[in-house]
């Protein structure tokens, strides 16, 4: 058997989420399916991190295994050209069997897209998360600083989540604005079920002055769920890259996103 990594990139606004559903309309399920005609057997992947409903995927990585051997270039296009146009393989790599897709990876980076401005721009639906009021940029960035480090993120994760520990460590933390753009990008051991989302959810009330720089800090000290900030939209959320210690794998560009 040869295990197979394979980079994904998919705009997830077509899709009910990453994971397979009974109803097969997932990103999971359209790839298995296109790997399946490609291989012509039934096959099942793993992956980095499980999206949400809507959440996109530029570095999204997944490992497979197959009795079946094809060059890396013929797994992009043979696959490729079973997939919609929402979904698209990047690279392909053979791997030892001591990779694993999930617990091989050491970091997660993923960037939010927030649009500021006081009328929505349709050009932007499902690619950006849409604020009207203005937003103090400043107040955010000294708010966000509190995230860094090793935490109970317990306040900021959803009461589906299923992971054993609340505890994650946020290696960096960014909030750059170009023109209407906020461009949020966060950079983590792990994260958990909505961490992102209900991350920005905060940072935005802060930003629109209905709650103070300390809110941060707050709850992350009350570990409570029930005091954070309604879970921000999904469009402008993006997997932006997975990174593999001792696994030399392509660097999928995110230059479009800035």
């Amino acid at each position: 058997m040869a295990r197979i990594a394979l980079g994904v990139s998919y705009d997830g606004s077509p899709w009910q989420g990453w994971q397979t559903q009974p109803h097969g309309q997932t990103v999971q399920d359209t790839l298995e399916s296109a790997v399946g005609k490609f291989l012509t057997v039934p096959v099942q992947t793993i992956c980095a991190g499980r999206t949400d409903t809507g959440v996109h995927g530029l570095g999204q990585v997944v490992h497979l295994d197959t009795e079946i051997e094809r060059s890396e270039q013929s797994w992009v296009r043979g696959v490729n050209a079973h997939l919609p146009g929402s979904i698209s393989i990047q690279w392909a790599q053979l791997v030892s069997h001591d990779f694993h897709a999930r617990f091989s990876a050491t970091e997660r980076t993923y960037t939010y897209i927030i649009l500021n401005t006081p009328v929505r721009q349709p050009l932007w639906q499902g690619r950006a998360g849409w604020v009207f009021q203005s937003l103090n940029i400043d107040s955010m960035v000294q708010a966000a600083q509190a995230l860094l480090g090793e935490h109970d993120f317990s306040s900021f994760r959803s009461s589906q989540c299923q992971a054993k520990s609340p505890v994650r460590t946020m290696h960096a933390l960014s909030l750059v604005q170009k023109g209407d753009l906020i461009y949020v990008t966060l950079r983590a051991n792990a994260f958990l079920h909505h961490m992102v989302r209900n991350i920005l959810g905060a940072l935005i009330q802060i930003g629109q002055g209905r709650e103070p720089v300390s809110y941060i800090e707050h709850l992350l000290d009350v570990c409570d769920r029930t005091q954070g900030a309604p879970t921000f939209s999904p469009d402008g959320l993006y997997l932006t890259s997975v990174k593999y210690p001792g696994f030399d794998f392509p660097v999928v560009s995110n230059s479009f996103l800035t």
